[in-house]
């Protein structure tokens, strides 16, 4: 398995976004510079662990979710997940999956 530190990096942005912060922000509250900082959003920084622990400790966020964009322990976790899905699906795939869903969910299982 390979890491995707792009895909990392956007969700530090998107977190730190959602805080409110600035990239420099950031970078004073875990001692690095901006320069750091936008190269670890841009995915061109390899994060060390303890690094990334830092990153999601300062924006109150988990690793879990910089990792595999869920948190599996949450119970809501896939909805963000499925919503993420149907925002790149054609309005066509949108009602099949939701026709689908729908099937499933009113399913008695054995």
């Amino acid at each position: 398995m390979e890491i995707d530190f792009k895909v990392i990096g956007q969700r530090i942005k998107e977190a730190r976004n959602l805080k409110g912060w600035t990239q420099e922000k950031l970078s004073e509250e875990i001692d690095v510079t901006t320069v750091y900082i936008s190269r670890v959003e841009r995915g061109s920084a390899q994060l060390n662990l303890r690094r990334l622990v830092q990153i999601a400790e300062a924006l109150n966020s988990s690793i879990e979710y910089f990792i595999v964009g869920a948190i599996p322990s949450s119970k809501n976790y896939l909805n963000r997940d499925l919503y993420e899905i149907l925002l790149k699906c054609s309005p066509a795939k949108q009602r099949l999956i939701y026709n689908m869903a729908k099937i499933v969910a009113h399913a008695e299982f054995v």
